[in-house]
């Protein structure tokens, strides 16, 4: 559907002008939308799985743990799959956030990943410029990402920053000059950037942000010793089919969570890079804008299966 077609529905979460400065922009935010007890509800979840990361000395299919985590100092980058993790979880993943969804992408919405991300005070947990498309392409662009921020966020402690109107721009090369897969942009095309575009979306607990897949977005590290977790959803309209294999499949992946499923595929004439074979196995961005992927493994360019999500 057309942003044109899509606003003419009426929404159902969102004001029609934040759905306007959405496809105007890229990206949206909204202030204090997720209601205090549901909030609660994914915090004391998510607190008790930094509990469990304790126990674990490497990262793992459901945890990736930064370099210095120990049981003492838990240093949790991501819990994978928290959709399939816990009921809580999935349970906001199909109520107000897949209402969100319907906004932005038309009424027929498919589940795409989950995953939730942690700023640590620890240089590690920079998000470097990226695109999130390239990761996992689609027949069209109706496809973003909604974060909610489960801890106050300002720009201590390391917010979500987008570059206004990259949506509808060219899309970056995320291979580096070897061939390797690194999802992020390169020096040089980073330092290009008109940082003058650049907006942090900061806001209380319960705030969340909205990006499209083609918009360029990163995060700076932490500079506070309190943990800012994001918990991310990710959402395609029901007529945007993916190309490539899906990085981290769950039991909830492809799943339509608003609408009715749709027999046409819509197909936008824009290119989109294609990633590496994502079959073979998955990790986090941390691991592959660090180059931690590639130590040991000798993956390489198109052999490199193991790579990055946003």
């Amino acid at each position: 559907m057309t942003p044109e077609e899509i606003l003419s529905h009426e929404p159902r979460v969102l004001t029609q002008a934040q759905r306007e400065h959405y496809f105007e922009h890229g990206f949206v935010g909204v202030e204090s939308l997720v209601p205090a007890d549901t909030l609660a509800e994914l915090l004391a979840v998510t607190t008790d799985f930094v509990d469990r990361s304790r126990r674990v000395t490497a990262s793992d299919d459901r945890f990736d743990i930064g370099p210095g985590h120990s049981a003492d100092n838990p240093v949790l980058r991501r819990l994978k799959r928290p959709d399939e993790q816990h009921d809580t979880y999935w349970r906001f993943a199909t109520g107000l956030m897949a209402d969100v969804a319907a906004d932005l992408v038309g009424p027929n919405v498919t589940f795409h990943h989950s995953k939730l991300n942690f700023k640590w005070f620890d240089e590690s947990d920079t998000v470097k410029w990226h695109q999130d498309i390239q990761f996992f392409p689609h027949t069209n662009y109706n496809v973003l990402t909604i974060g909610c921020y489960l801890a106050d966020t300002d720009m201590s402690n390391g917010p979500l920053a987008v570059l206004r109107g990259s949506h509808n721009e060219e899309l970056y090369d995320q291979y580096d000059a070897d061939g390797n897969w690194t999802g992020m942009l390169s020096d040089q095309d980073a330092a290009s950037l008109d940082v003058s575009r650049v907006e942090y979306l900061t806001g209380p607990a319960g705030s969340i942000t909205v990006h499209n897949a083609r918009t360029l977005h990163y995060s700076p590290s932490s500079r506070s010793s309190l943990p800012r977790p994001l918990l991310l959803n990710c959402y395609t309209a029901a007529d945007a089919k993916p190309y490539t294999a899906h990085p981290q499949p769950t039991r909830n992946t492809y799943t339509l969570v608003r609408g009715e499923p749709v027999r046409w595929a819509q197909h936008d004439p824009r290119p989109c890079q294609l990633p590496p074979d994502w079959s073979g196995g998955y990790t986090s961005i941390y691991a592959a804008q660090s180059g931690e992927d590639l130590v040991g493994e000798g993956l390489v360019g198109e052999d490199k299966a193991a790579g990055g999500a946003v």
